[in-house]
């Protein structure tokens, strides 16, 4: 028993490296009720999954889709580099992006969420959608047009509109 116990943060820790640091496929198969396809005329590719979620994949982001609840079917997508573009069609409630940064939420329709080296930047088109740390409880509600940096450093998240300049810069990796 103590053995065990003695063993739990190596576990957690081993977890951790499984999901952030280990090398990411970035193509998935069905098996989490998702589809993938090729974006024409562009190198990017596009996720289907059942609960309604579209996801535009940046060309060479590193990510993994998980099945938090066990159902047989995607509910959240860890990214650990590049950028993904949510499309959420039908109530996918629950449906999270997990950074090293952030934990972003669907609330809302379609939103975009870039990872860097030190940064999360996440971007709502249309809807709403949760942002927090890893580690916090409070959270940023962002709306249509609105934008947060979650950077390794603590302090608030500020909610701030993104110039146009910066949204399209970011919709012209997808294609858009």
């Amino acid at each position: 028993m103590f053995k065990m116990t003695h063993n739990l943060p190596a576990m957690a820790a081993a977890a951790f490296a499984f999901m952030f640091l280990a090398p990411m496929a970035q193509v998935q198969s069905s098996d989490l009720g998702c589809s993938l396809s090729k974006i024409a005329g562009a190198p990017g590719q596009v996720i289907r999954c059942r609960k309604g979620v579209t996801i535009t994949v940046e060309a060479g982001a590193r990510f993994r889709l998980l099945d938090r609840d066990n159902d047989g079917n995607a509910d959240s997508v860890a990214l650990r580099h590049k950028a993904l573009l949510v499309d959420e069609t039908t109530s996918a409630a629950g449906f999270q992006i997990v950074t090293p940064q952030a934990i972003v939420a669907v609330r809302g329709t379609k939103w975009a969420v870039d990872v860097q080296k030190d940064k999360t930047s996440v971007l709502v088109i249309k809807g709403r959608v949760a942002v927090r740390r890893p580690a916090a409880k409070d959270s940023v509600l962002l709306g249509p047009g609105e934008g947060v940096d979650v950077e390794v450093v603590k302090g608030p998240l500020t909610v701030r509109r993104w110039p146009a300049a910066r949204v399209s810069a970011l919709l012209a990796r997808f294609g858009q």
